[in-house]
């Protein structure tokens, strides 16, 4: 963020490609506006993210593309897709499995922001 409020964008060659099996592409996520991080993740065909958690940090994903199976401990799995919004509590594992032919990209909105001490893998 700007001294004038003003968001920069992201360049698509920041993406990084992650242990958990998934792309990210982080669109806010800094230490100046610590109540909220915006990452683009994409999870590529046929993928399976790592079952994990994030430790005090919420999650919510916001699937802008593809169709994906939502696993979150203690629910039941749900099938998600364009315009489906989940909600991942702290603490709780996940993970998301690209079902389609195409690459699963959504949003992912931390709170507090995301910040990589407080990821666990749960495998």
């Amino acid at each position: 963020m700007t001294s004038a409020g003003v968001l920069a964008t992201a360049p698509a060659e920041s993406e990084y490609r992650t242990d958990e099996r998934c792309l990210i592409l982080e669109l806010l996520n800094t230490p100046d506006d610590p109540d909220v991080s915006v990452a683009r993740a994409r999870v590529e065909a046929g993928v399976t993210t790592k079952r994990h958690c994030v430790i005090g940090t919420e999650e919510r994903y916001v699937i802008l593309q593809g169709a994906g199976r939502m696993l979150i401990d203690e629910a039941p799995a749900r099938n998600v897709g364009p315009g489906d919004t989940l909600r991942i509590p702290a603490c709780v594992g996940q993970a998301i499995v690209n079902t389609g032919d195409s690459d699963l990209v959504f949003l992912c909105v931390c709170t507090p922001r995301f910040e990589w001490r407080n990821y666990r893998s749960l495998e």
